[in-house]
């Protein structure tokens, strides 16, 4: 365990900075969620903003002196962000080579060549959850949907056939699988193990994109039979490229930081000394910071170096990655400091005896809750991190798979029935020129079923496990 997880949990372990009986601190809750979900909702506020003002009305309506939230709220932030931030920001830079070398688009090319008839909704299930390892997931949209459509147009293919298959490969990557920010800061928040959650991530996504992806597909295309529309089909971005990455090397790229953490979670499982020269050389190498970084610098070289790009454009580059993300890194920083907030004023000791008196499981809980909070305000990245936050006490006494489960019960509830509130709903609605009540019957269908599926393989895991 790092020093910072090692403070964190101090810092849990502390006595609340209020003392509201359970239902005070109950009604407290709702209310800084209920503010939080009316700023995002009604008034179109930023999660930054709303997520901000939210912590500061929990600490209000618990009674809890002002300083004592300002600084709980700040120190939440700051961890959050000196754990998580380095991280997204590698994985921004490397989803930006990937995507401007035209890598993305030699693992699409190379696998749709090797693909047809039945087997294309299962060739769009692994190209997308191939190129959403590293991407977010409205870029990985952007780039995915494109081939979509042509696909589809080209080959007379139904439209939700190959498209509802691409859309679940990228959801269930970005709502179960590390490094994405959801799953990143849960595991932060838990104190969870990054390679467990990681290897158990990949156990869960497989029957989850299975089921909701080519299987469901064939339901959505009977219920939604629309044309790929004409005017979404723009120019590819790396149509002016004179070379690209080769296949091999770019998969290598993309799946580097992947075996790295999962090497050091076997060498973890299979040494377990800590003085081991092998198991300490792992865990350099396996922890995120470290994967993640050699792939951005391998990547410069199999990826910006082979498509041609310039020492100046591979600069350029990665400056521009680093832009888009400044919303994200503040809704999870804020989103760390709404969690700390939670934690002191003794939020989650409430959660604690809640579970022990109603007898439900705790991965059923936090379902429930990352559920509720999806559903209110329409971001995953805020659900994750409010439950994570609620939850984190359930985990002090979990054994390091169960914590890791507990990480993936959340991201399978911060998934649940994409509405209109959720920026994502609009995004496929547009792309696949849909209406919102066919976006409702494919799209938040889909979102629903990787959900219900998501928590049931857990569940059975946590069985077995």
């Amino acid at each position: 365990m790092t020093s910072l997880n090692v403070e964190m949990l101090a810092a849990d372990a502390t006595e609340p900075i209020t003392s509201a009986g359970n239902a005070h601190l109950g009604i407290a809750v709702l209310a800084g969620i209920a503010v939080i979900v009316l700023l995002i909702t009604r008034f179109k506020l930023h999660a930054f903003l709303a997520l901000t003002i939210g912590t500061l009305g929990l600490g209000a309506f618990a009674a809890a002196p002002l300083d004592a939230t300002i600084a709980s709220f700040t120190k939440g932030l700051g961890s959050t962000v000196a754990s998580v931030g380095v991280l997204i920001a590698l994985g921004a830079i490397l989803g930006k080579l990937l995507a401007d070398s035209g890598g993305a688009d030699q693992i699409v090319d190379t696998i749709l060549a090797k693909a047809g008839g039945r087997a294309m909704p299962w060739a769009m299930v692994l190209i997308a959850s191939v190129i959403g390892l590293p991407l977010f997931f409205e870029v990985g949209i952007v780039l995915l949907i494109p081939v979509v459509l042509l696909v589809a147009k080209r080959g007379n293919y139904s439209l939700m056939r190959i498209g509802v298959p691409a859309l679940a490969g990228l959801s269930v990557m970005h709502g179960l699988v590390p490094p994405h920010p959801g799953p990143l800061v849960a595991i932060d928040a838990l104190g969870a193990n990054l390679g467990v959650t990681l290897a158990l991530g990949v156990l869960v996504a497989i029957p989850t994109v299975i089921i909701a992806g080519p299987l469901f597909s064939r339901y959505a295309a009977r219920w939604v039979d629309i044309p790929a529309p004409d005017r979404m089909i723009p120019q590819r971005a790396t149509e002016d490229l004179e070379r690209r990455p080769g296949f091999g090397a770019t998969v290598a790229t993309v799946l580097l930081p992947v075996v790295l953490m999962l090497a050091k979670a076997l060498v973890d499982i299979v040494v377990d000394d800590p003085e081991n020269h092998v198991q300490r050389v792992f865990d350099v190498v396996g922890s995120p910071l470290i994967a993640l970084l050699a792939a951005v610098v391998v990547g410069i070289f199999t990826l910006g170096r082979a498509a041609g790009f310039t020492k100046e454009r591979i600069s350029a580059t990665v400056e521009t990655s680093l832009a888009p993300i400044a919303g994200v890194l503040l809704i999870v920083g804020a989103g760390g400091g709404f969690k700390q907030t939670l934690i002191d004023v003794g939020v989650g000791r409430m959660i604690l005896e809640f579970s022990e008196d109603w007898s439900i499981p705790a991965l059923l809980l936090a379902w429930l809750i990352a559920v509720a909070i999806r559903l209110a305000t329409g971001s995953a990245t805020v659900a994750t991190i409010s439950a994570a936050g609620l939850v984190a006490p359930l985990a002090a006494d979990m054994s390091t798979t169960h914590a890791a489960l507990l990480v993936l019960a959340i991201g399978a509830g911060s998934l649940f029935f994409s509405h209109v509130n959720d920026a994502g709903f609009w995004l496929v609605k547009e792309y696949f020129g849909m209406n919102v009540g066919q976006t409702i019957k494919t799209w938040s269908v889909m979102e629903t079923i990787i959900s219900v599926v998501g928590i049931a393989v857990v569940l059975l895991l946590s069985l077995v496990l």
